[in-house]
């Protein structure tokens, strides 16, 4: 059994939520960067998956130094753990899952996010070989990155629209990664993993069956987004601005560079299989 509902969304595209038009107008605006002395912060991401690749991108191809800003990306494998080095302030900026962002502000922090990327659930459900219905889950373990995190939002969901009780009929196990998840599947530690690309598609090719795609349910989800904080909002309006415009450019090039885009892509996810590559790349910017 299979999830097939069609996407109330369309298909999956590479956007800035409003932020487009307010970019174009702030690019006309707003004097060229270059000639300031660059501005050193730091900016994380929460996952090494190709929902990370605008920033990857913009930090590779000098945007980031066109708008006068010395970027250093730093990898946090956790959304709540990004959330609080923002409000610690050892981050401005972060592309981090919405939900994240969301619970920190709700806890009375002032994360707030500024520009949504990735705006519906990207993951695929991957089994064991020999699962191949949804109740043949009870009393088995799944996997997800991190406890709170999308995954573990998308994994109860699923297993919700089968009817399983994710408290009561499966254990779900945190493994920190999405390749930390396939090697877990592979292993038979579990036998259920929510993955996104290109570890689902390193698992496609494995011979592991996905049970559910949940792109296809049309949930209006935040899954990718870009956070930062109130203070930083308030006190460096220039800054915020000028992130902004070079990530606007940053899709704009990914866009428009395949060539270029993908060897970015395999430079940060450290892999070299061209079809994997070109099926990740072709999703993150499909119309």
């Amino acid at each position: 059994m299979t999830i097939k509902k069609k996407s109330t969304l369309g298909r999956l595209t590479l956007a800035i939520s409003a932020m487009l038009g307010f970019g174009v107008i702030m690019y006309a605006q707003v004097p060229f960067a270059a000639d300031r002395p660059l501005q050193k912060i730091n900016v994380a991401y929460s996952s090494i998956s190709g929902n990370v690749s605008p920033l990857w991108v913009t930090q590779d191809k000098g945007f980031f130094r066109k708008y006068g800003l010395d970027v250093q990306a730093i990898l946090i494998e956790s959304g709540t753990t990004t959330a609080q080095a923002l409000v610690a302030g050892d981050i401005s900026f972060a592309s981090v899952a919405g939900p994240a962002a969301i619970q920190s502000n709700l806890r009375g922090a002032d994360v707030v996010i500024i520009a949504g990327v990735l705006n519906t659930l990207v993951f695929q459900l991957y089994t064991d070989k020999g699962i191949t219905r949804p109740d043949q889950f009870k009393g088995k373990s799944v996997s997800v990155t991190r406890y709170g995190s999308a995954t573990d939002f998308a994994m109860r969901y699923a297993l919700e629209k089968y009817g399983l009780d994710a408290n009561k009929d499966v254990a779900i196990l945190q493994l920190g990664n999405h390749p930390a998840q396939l090697a877990g599947l592979e292993a038979g530690r579990v036998q259920g993993a929510m993955l996104s690309m290109p570890t689902s598609l390193r698992a496609k090719k494995m011979g592991f069956p996905m049970l559910a795609d949940l792109q296809m349910l049309g949930l209006e989800y935040q899954h990718t987004s870009i956070a930062t904080s109130k203070v930083l909002i308030k006190s460096k309006p220039d800054l915020v601005r000028d992130f902004m415009r070079a990530y606007i450019e940053g899709i704009h090039y990914a866009k428009t560079h395949r060539k270029e885009t993908l060897d970015v892509l395999a430079k940060y996810l450290r892999v070299d299989d061209k079809d994997v590559l070109e099926e990740t790349l072709k999703n993150l910017t499909r119309r």
